[in-house]
């Protein structure tokens, strides 16, 4: 760790039933936290084990299953077929209660730059840039998302190893400088659509990101 890692406490906690429109249902245990360095409400999802036996520690069961999940309204709420941040949180919610883990839900909309930015940068893409030309073109970072929050509420629940739930190279390279061990990288599956697949392929060629493309476009 290049730092000591501020600390976060536990603030809340409380069960929520939670329905997907598809009518999967599950419920979690859901933690918002004082002390997060951004100051920003993001919330910790404790799915299968994690959302009950809320009185044992972390640190007494095995490493969880853990996806960093940044916040896209768009998609996670409204079903935007731009990207595949709502099929990513869909799919990761049941897999994490299955196996036990957390979901972090993280407040960087737009890959860090905002919601009103994010939409700046779709009618940039629409004139041919790809998400990422598109974000630099704004005068910000290809991806200016942090995961020292993350760390932070990882650190606060009792987690110090995770299998990490994500694509994502950059995830595990952040987490694992912030003292966090990521013992195993999980990938999502591939959710793949029209209208989607030249952000993907973005995805994989500017960011490394683990997904199997049937083609480029």
């Amino acid at each position: 760790m290049d730092e000591p890692l501020p600390t976060a406490t536990v603030r809340t906690q409380v069960m929520v039933p939670l329905r997907f429109p598809d009518g999967y249902l599950t419920t979690a245990r859901v933690y918002s936290f004082h002390g997060l360095v951004d100051g920003r409400e993001h919330l910790a999802f404790g799915l299968g084990d994690r959302a009950v036996g809320g009185d044992r520690r972390a640190a007494d069961l095995p490493p969880p299953l853990v996806r960093p999940h940044s916040e896209c309204l768009t998609g996670d709420v409204f079903g935007s077929q731009r990207c595949d941040c709502g099929p990513q949180l869909r799919e990761a919610v049941e897999r994490i209660a299955d196996a036990g883990g957390y979901l972090l839900y993280l407040r960087q909309e737009g890959r860090g730059i905002g919601l009103y930015a994010k939409l700046d940068a779709y009618a940039l893409q629409d004139g041919g840039l790809d998400t990422y030309e598109a974000n630099v073109a704004l005068g910000r970072g290809a991806d200016e998302r942090d995961y020292t929050v993350a760390a932070q509420m990882l650190a606060a629940l009792g987690v110090t190893r995770v299998a990490l739930l994500s694509n994502n190279p950059d995830k595990a390279a952040q987490l694992d400088r912030l003292g966090v061990t990521v013992v195993a990288r999980v990938l999502t599956g591939v959710h793949l659509s029209p209208t989607n697949a030249g952000y993907l392929a973005a995805k994989v060629s500017r960011a490394d990101h683990a997904l199997d493309l049937p083609f480029v476009p």
